[in-house]
């Protein structure tokens, strides 16, 4: 590869070109967003995570950054910040990655084999170990609420500092009966 820039161009087409929806953030090829599903056979199946990427100046030689921006219950992955604990991504990366690899391999690998003993979310990994079936279960119900394909969007929106009403929010707002009606 003849210059790390050319790497992240290639590593993005590979993913566009095996159908993963991929959003940059400011027409930069550094930051973007990526939807990821749920791997097949798994409590996860069925959700869809917007994954957040940030390819550092170093990149591949530097891990990318990568964290969920819709809420997902994971005993490895951070409930607030969306940020993940995955040692092939943040200790073992090697230049020979490429972004396939972590949305085709760690990721599902993240999901399908949850690490309970080095949690981001204890409560997560407490209720991994104590009970499967609950945690299973709990899994399911952040996958509905968070993760269901029409509301992928949303997820980023929500994450927002922005508060800006949309014009049917603005419409809908009833500032006349706080103001009173206008005089004839």
């Amino acid at each position: 590869m003849s210059s790390p820039s050319k790497r992240r161009e290639m590593d993005l087409m590979k993913l566009m070109m095996r159908d993963y929806k991929v959003e940059t953030i400011n027409d930069d090829m550094q930051e973007f967003f990526v939807d990821f599903n749920g791997p097949k056979e798994s409590p996860y199946q069925g959700g869809v995570w917007r994954i957040r990427v940030e390819l550092p100046d170093a990149y591949p030689y530097k891990s990318p950054s990568i964290g969920f921006v819709n809420k997902i219950y994971h005993p490895n992955v951070d409930e607030m910040s969306g940020s993940i604990c995955l040692d092939v991504i943040n200790q073992n990366w090697s230049p020979m990655f490429d972004l396939v690899n972590v949305f085709e391999v760690f990721l599902p690998q993240l999901l399908l084999y949850p690490n309970p003993s080095d949690p981001l979310n204890g409560e997560a990994a407490a209720l991994m170990m104590r009970d499967k079936t609950a945690y299973e279960q709990r899994v399911k119900e952040f996958c509905e609420k968070y993760a269901k394909p029409e509301d992928i969007g949303a997820a980023q929106e929500e994450n927002s500092s922005d508060e800006e009403l949309s014009e049917d929010e603005y419409a809908s707002s009833d500032d006349e009966a706080v103001a009173g009606k206008a005089d004839p």
